[in-house]
Order: structure tokens, then C-alpha cells, then sequence
């Protein structure tokens, strides 16, 4: 099986994963899940986890072909748009993503926002594949924390997106809107089908108990040790775990700014007539926790 190079970068701020993979006998390339920068308390922009990444691919040498959203990110904007304004490739998410342009742009009355994916050059269906480089690609759509989550297998490396944490940290909540615990069960047992010494990226790590951050285990570590799947071994206890979990969890702080950007492909809001963009944040939708 063809192995990526697979280069991590963390966003502090969210403890989010970003990845750039690239073949390393035709330095083709493609980019996971770049962050941009938002300063809640200021609601300003910035590009240093994306420049963090165009420096990287400049200096080695990679020709981009693909950027890909796993989904629609709510703790933070997607970079995609930018770094393709610099780099060209592609930029895909799953075909899914037009349920989740349906239930935000209701969510924040966006009549006129396109909810076809038109946002991306390319939607992705489960089981479509393609190439970066000599690389195969295979695309598993992976509900659960999103309904329009999907799973980049790039032949030894899978970018699971928020699935998955480190074994330590269990699996990714599913409590938001789209959401489903039993759905996530599932596509938590496709993914571990995958064979044993398939390399899974995670989309976060939070570090628990002071450990370094971590953004890979393989299949056989996650069947071997993952908490979530070693304490509730089946569907229903599984199911009663992940929702008792994400009943105490708050809302992601930046989760209202970024999701009305992500539904966008990544573009911000246009200017208005006096030049400035603005965020839309819908009132008493969701109750404090």
C-alpha cells in the first residue's frame, strides 16, 4: 500500500489538526482542513495557521491538487479559499454538505444563499475515488458528527476528520444540529474495518492530563485502546455513552460565526454598501448550557 507523507499542523486556539499529504515520487499533493485564524472577542481574521501552510508547501516543493473539507467545520473558518487563491488545486467536500447548506442557511435566514454545493469544484460521493500523485483516494461518507461528514483514505493515511479523537479522548460529540450518536456508532465500526495498520489523523486533540498534543493511531491502537469503544462495546451503550457526554458539553464559541462561512466553501460574508463585512448570529436559537 502507497504511503503519503503525511505533514500535521495544530491550530492552538481550537485544537484543531490541518494536514498537508503529498505523493513523494511526484510531489503532488493536497491540503486537509486548513484553519483560518477568528478572534472571537474581536471577530477579526487572520492567516498565520494558513501562511504556516503555504510556507510549508512553497518550501518543499509540492504542486497542490486538492484541498478538502471533511465537512463544515463549527469551531473554526476553513482556509480553503484562500490558500487555493494562492496555490490552485481543487477544492471538495462531501456531497452531503447541501443538507447542511439547508438546515444553517434556515438557521440563519439566508434566502438567497445557494444550498447545491456550488461553493466547491467538486462533491464528493461514498466510494468515489481519485489520485494525488501516485496516491489513491477513497471517500467514505462518515455521519455522525455531521451528516455530511466524510473520511479521505490516501492509501496507508485516513483523515477522519471528528470521528475519532486519540484513543485517550474517546470519539467526537454529536450533538449538533445534523447530529447523530447511532450514526456515528456506524461509521465508527466502518472505519475501524479499515486494516489494522491504516494510520488514522484525527481533527482534534484537546491533550488530556498534560500529555503532548497527538494527532495519529493506527486502526489497531483505536480497536485496542480507545476509551469510548473499550467501555460501551456495543451500539446502544455506545449510543448512551457519547449522548450523556455531549449533554454537558458548551457550544463551540466561534461555532455561530463559523458555520455561516463554512456553509460558504470558506468565503466570507460579500462587503456592504459601507465596505464591511458582517456576521449573522441568530438569537436565543440555542440554550445556554
Amino acid at each position: 500500500m502507497q504511503t503519503p507523507v503525511v505533514t500535521p499542523f495544530r491550530d492552538e486556539a481550537t485544537g484543531s489538526w490541518q494536514y498537508v499529504f503529498h505523493d513523494p515520487g511526484t510531489m503532488i499533493g493536497a491540503i486537509v482542513d486548513p484553519v483560518l485564524d477568528f478572534d472571537p472577542g474581536a471577530a477579526a481574521t487572520g492567516t498565520r495557521n494558513a501562511e504556516a501552510i503555504l510556507h510549508h508547501v512553497r518550501e518543499t516543493g509540492i504542486e497542490i491538487a486538492w484541498i478538502l473539507d471533511t465537512h463544515p467545520h463549527a469551531d473554526h473558518f476553513s482556509a480553503a479559499v484562500w490558500l487555493q487563491d494562492r496555490l490552485g488545486g481543487k477544492r471538495a467536500i462531501g456531497e452531503r454538505v447541501t443538507g447542511v447548506q439547508a438546515l444553517w442557511k434556515t438557521l440563519y435566514h439566508l434566502p438567497d444563499l445557494p444550498g447545491d454545493g456550488s461553493q466547491w469544484d467538486r462533491l464528493f460521493a461514498d466510494g468515489d475515488t481519485f489520485e494525488v500523485g501516485g496516491i489513491p483516494v477513497r471517500v467514505i461518507f462518515s455521519p455522525g458528527h455531521t451528516l455530511a461528514s466524510v473520511t479521505y483514505v490516501a492509501g496507508d493515511a485516513a483523515f477522519v476528520h471528528d470521528t475519532l479523537m486519540m484513543p485517550d479522548s474517546g470519539t467526537a460529540r454529536a450533538d449538533f444540529p445534523g447530529g447523530s450518536s447511532f450514526d456515528l456508532y456506524d461509521t465508527l465500526q466502518r472505519l475501524l474495518s479499515l486494516p489494522e495498520d491504516t494510520r488514522l489523523f484525527v481533527g482534534h486533540d484537546y491533550a488530556p492530563n498534560g500529555r503532548e498534543p497527538a494527532c495519529c493511531a493506527t486502526v489497531a491502537e483505536h480497536r485496542a485502546g480507545n476509551i469510548h469503544l473499550r467501555d460501551a462495546p456495543d451500539r446502544e451503550a455506545f449510543c448512551r455513552l457519547r449522548d450523556a457526554r455531549d449533554a454537558t458539553l458548551a457550544l463551540p464559541d466561534r461555532m455561530l460565526a463559523a458555520l455561516q462561512v463554512n456553509i460558504r466553501g470558506g468565503r466570507l460574508p460579500d462587503p456592504e454598501a459601507d465596505g464591511q463585512r458582517y456576521l449573522k448570529i441568530p438569537l436565543d436559537r440555542f440554550a445556554p448550557r
